[in-house]
């Protein structure tokens, strides 16, 4: 009698063990913080003053306003949500960087690279942060609002 007791035992703790680690591994991969290079995505449209779309990423359209060859806002509009709030950021690490045509994660880049860089960021329907980065000396507005960025892990 003792003994099946313990058996049960074993497999409930088994399996209490095994829903924690996937419950876990939901969250986190519902969790991703995505770092794309808008400098690079911006390209020579920088130049041209107006509204620019840089990204589009399921239902949410990335876009800049520039003035005077600087950013001047980012805006995201959800197809169906319309406009979405953006955080800004700022920090002196760089953390995308462009590798040939694709954008690349360079969030092992720890070391302070003498540049200021600012990022605005907006969650996705899943959770997921999406954050597109700028040298400072491409922002109108600097680090004006921007708070300093503090990766999760």
């Amino acid at each position: 009698m003792k003994m099946n007791r313990l058996k049960r035992l074993l497999a409930a703790m088994v399996v209490i063990f095994s829903l924690f680690t996937l419950a876990t591994a939901a969250v986190a991969a519902a969790k991703m913080h995505n770092h794309h290079d808008g400098k690079k995505l911006i390209g020579a449209s920088l130049k041209t003053d107006g509204h620019h779309e840089i990204d589009k990423k399921g239902h949410y359209h990335t876009s800049v306003e520039t003035k005077g060859g600087k950013i001047a806002a980012l805006h995201v509009r959800h197809d169906t949500k319309g406009e979405i709030p953006v955080k800004k950021y700022k920090t002196h690490k760089k953390l995308a960087r462009a590798v040939g045509a694709h954008i690349v994660d360079a969030s092992f880049q720890d070391q302070d690279m003498g540049t200021v860089y600012i990022g605005y960021s907006y969650l996705d329907d899943d959770g997921n942060e999406e954050t597109y980065w700028f040298p400072e000396e491409m922002i109108l507005d600097g680090d004006t609002g921007a708070v300093e960025y503090v990766p999760l892990s």
